[in-house]
């Protein structure tokens, strides 16, 4: 089963309203790194509320390559939790959230930025907090304000966290559909692309039986410019078939391009016994290893 959005998160552009659905916490860094990177390297102001303490958020950005230190040192890039723009006193006011982006837009223009890009995690709006009613009126009133403007926003919604109807209801108020490309999706195990770093990944369990999505996922990364990332991670079981075929793939990317396998403890054995650690070109590296 293959699986595609709207957009890729590469393609989004100045004024776009996207709707970034995502299934587990490494899914959501890795898109929300690509969002950051390319904003950063267009000389954009980046802004993103996290659930997560700005402490961590940024070190993600920078475990996928993101250069934050310099760009949050300058004021370029910003991280707050959700509470420091859209809630107040631990319930939502759409009127009080949409003052403070509202508010950003005013400062990076003051600031002297060509444009701003925001990335917002829903995931607040799964509290047992007041006001949440406002949050389709919302999507709607940020719609507006970015019509026209240099400025884009990233609505961030856990898709196996909130309910369908929920998402129905303020999808339409989105110009875009993001998502990561998908190459297989199921019970088992799940395939699809790696934005930052570049390459794509693999959680669950894989053999023979997924051989025609690895071999596409796997072209796709090659076709992809610089080196690419295997990630492994929360990979617990790999066969022999598709250990091979990975190593092939590696073997086919000329110099000086690297293949970096960044494998999860129950796998590297299995890569190391076929001689991935000898084959030039090729980095093993374990799960916890940046």
């Amino acid at each position: 089963m293959r699986v595609g959005a709207d957009t890729q998160i590469t393609d989004l552009k100045a004024d776009d309203h996207a709707c970034l659905t995502f299934c587990e916490a490494e899914e959501l860094f890795d898109l929300t790194a690509a969002f950051v990177r390319d904003g950063l390297a267009d000389g954009l102001k980046v802004v993103w509320l996290s659930e997560s303490p700005p402490v961590l958020a940024l070190t993600e950005l920078a475990h996928r390559g993101v250069a934050v230190e310099v760009a949050a040192a300058a004021g370029q890039m910003v991280v707050a939790e959700n509470e420091a723009g859209l809630l107040t006193e631990q319930a939502f006011d759409a009127d009080h959230a949409m003052a403070w982006l509202t508010g950003q837009v005013t400062t990076f223009r003051r600031e002297g930025y060509p444009g701003l890009r925001v990335a917002v995690d829903m995931s607040w709006a799964l509290r047992p907090i007041a006001g949440i009613e406002q949050l389709p009126g919302f999507e709607e009133e940020v719609a507006a304000v970015l019509a026209g403007t240099q400025v884009s926003v990233l609505c961030q919604y856990d898709r196996d966290r909130f309910d369908p109807v929920t998402l129905a209801s303020v999808a339409a108020s989105h110009t875009r559909s993001v998502a990561a490309a998908t190459y297989h999706h199921d019970a088992v195990l799940r395939i699809c692309r790696q934005y930052a770093p570049a390459g794509i990944r693999l959680a669950g369990e894989i053999d023979h039986l997924a051989a025609e999505p690895l071999a596409v996922a796997l072209a796709e990364a090659i076709r992809l410019k610089g080196d690419i990332t295997i990630n492994m991670a929360e990979l617990s079981f790999i066969d022999v078939s598709c250990t091979r075929m990975i190593l092939d793939a590696a073997r086919s990317l000329p110099p000086p391009r690297v293949t970096i396998l960044r494998c999860s403890a129950a796998v590297t054995p299995k890569f190391i016994f076929l001689g991935a650690t000898g084959l030039p070109g090729v980095r093993v590296v374990t799960a916890d290893d940046r």
